[in-house]
């Protein structure tokens, strides 16, 4: 038995906090949602993206021809097809057109994505099909014998009869994928991670995960197509009927329409809450989420605090924040989901004591593509569910509360070795943000150092660096406090660490 070394009540309390409601999901296959909105409301907006509008039933319909080109083609279920573009209309057709197809749509921001990360994701998924659009298609590396279909050449202008091709219906089952995606790769070579359809509805089609969205609310779409996240805006939004508000440069002017925001930190920290008065939900995930900005946000509209790696399909906890709350916590698993707390031997630990956590249920995605040896580092049989299910590894250190709420304490790659102490970089910058910062990152400069970022740019250096040593241990005090008017930002919505590192290098460098 896996809790034999816990005594009755942490068991009792490891099964009452770790396992999330059980949920009926109403549909596994996604375009169905869509499809079904579509034939209620033909007429209701699906999308908007500067000035042109596409409303459910076009969008259902230019995805039915295209899927069943893509069916001509040779494309079957369990395919993987590349979709290759930038924010747009034709990047929803594609997208649909592909689930429609019965195949797994393959992301990648074709403005941003370089050339040998694409023929990278092009080996590994093996995607016969690229999809794009004409301004790019001299992009796309495509090898011999693969197809390039321009997206813009299949969609005929709008105010022309739309074709009206008979619905393709190929067997699809929630077990084949849904999309995928492949990790940022800051630590190697990105890693394709299949996500299925069961997955996705799981978390898109029951609560908290839908955000209530209704028929008519307007969800932006702010983050890059390459990000798991904007399957969250995307078909979080279609499936629910609502219209998908598609920014274009102007990040801010999207959200200040939009009644749902779904965004990382760093992309929220750059949005006044003032000037986005119709906004009432507001989710994020990706990286920690700062308590400063947690509050100010909470203060206006529900506001979700979430945490999941791609490979537990988005998120797998969600916890709706009270700015009065004593802490900001990642709440409890999504329904149908698990989340256990394990040493590492893989053994359950006591409410209150940190380890490792580790993902069970319908989130758990199919596994890495063409990788066997991650798989098996990263999956594992999950002794708690039994019956063949899995369980991932998030890398993610976390604690239970005694209240049931999971507070994520940092990455296990974040915990670091400064002059012989194991120094947890998220505990730094969380003494910063609760002293006065809005956004800290801290990282690890050298063997003897810590450096933190901090905003606003007029944080006095100094008595940031007297609050951590007030409350920390001598070593986790930094040796230097950088205040920022901004924090540099991935393309995927993150905090770019690395450009971080060079600047205080850079810095130090001019100094001598």
């Amino acid at each position: 038995m896996p809790l034999r070394h816990l005594n009755p009540h942490d068991q009792h309390l490891f099964r009452q906090f770790g396992r999330g409601p059980t949920v009926p999901v109403p549909d596994p296959l996604l375009h169905h949602a869509v499809a079904r909105h579509a034939a209620a409301s033909p007429h209701a907006v699906a999308a908007e993206h500067q000035g042109a509008r596409l409303t459910y039933g076009e969008l259902d319909r230019y995805a039915d021809a295209l899927a069943a080109r893509l069916i001509r083609e040779g494309v079957h279920p369990g395919d993987h097809v590349g979709l290759f573009v930038r924010r747009s209309i034709p990047m929803l057709v594609g997208l649909l057109g592909i689930l429609k197809a019965g195949a797994a749509y393959v992301p990648q921001d074709i403005g941003l994505a370089p050339p040998a990360q694409l023929t990278h994701v092009i080996r590994t998924a093996r995607t016969r099909v690229v999809l794009t659009v004409a301004e790019h298609a001299h992009r796309v590396p495509l090898p011999a014998g693969h197809l390039l279909l321009p997206l813009d050449d299949l969609l005929i202008p709008l105010d022309e009869p739309l074709p009206h091709a008979p619905a393709p219906r190929p067997r699809v089952t929630g077990d084949d994928g849904c999309y995928v995606l492949f990790t940022s790769g800051t630590t190697g070579r990105p890693n394709g991670v299949k996500v299925t359809h069961r997955n996705v509805a799981n978390l898109l089609l029951t609560e908290p995960g839908g955000l209530g969205i209704r028929p008519g609310d307007r969800v932006a779409q702010l983050l890059s197509i390459a990000f798991d996240m904007a399957a969250w805006e995307i078909l979080g939004c279609l499936t629910h009927g609502g219209t998908l508000v598609i920014r274009g440069k102007d990040i801010a002017a999207a959200a200040r329409t939009a009644d749902v925001i779904i965004a990382t930190p760093t992309v929220l920290s750059g949005l006044d809450p003032a000037a986005c008065p119709r906004v009432r939900t507001v989710a994020v995930a990706g990286e920690p989420c700062p308590r400063p900005l947690a509050d100010r946000w909470a203060r206006q509209a529900a506001f979700h605090n979430c945490c999941g790696p791609t490979e537990t399909t988005i998120v797998n906890t969600m916890s709706r924040h009270d700015p009065h709350a004593p802490l900001l916590t990642i709440g409890r698993p999504t329904p149908n989901n698990t989340v256990y707390v394990l040493d590492p031997d893989r053994r359950p630990l006591p409410v209150g004591e940190t380890g490792e956590m580790w993902a069970g249920g319908d989130c758990v995605s199919a596994g890495y593509l063409g990788n066997d040896a991650l798989n098996a580092e990263r999956y594992a049989p999950d002794p708690f569910l039994g019956g063949g299910r899995r369980m991932f590894r998030t890398r993610d250190l976390g604690r239970w509360t005694p209240d049931g709420r999971l507070e994520h304490l940092g990455r296990t790659d974040d915990q670091v070795k400064v002059r012989g102490f194991r120094v947890e970089l998220d505990s730094v910058s969380s003494v910063l943000e609760a002293a006065g910062c809005t956004r800290a990152v801290t990282l690890k400069r050298d063997a003897r150092s810590l450096v933190s970022f901090v905003c606003p740019a007029d944080i006095d250096p100094d008595a940031a660096r007297r609050a951590v040593a007030d409350a920390l241990p001598y070593y986790c005090v930094p040796e230097q406090v950088l205040p920022l008017a901004d924090l540099p930002g991935t393309d995927r919505g993150k905090v770019d660490k690395q450009a971080l590192l060079r600047m205080i290098e850079e810095r130090l460098a001019v100094a001598r």
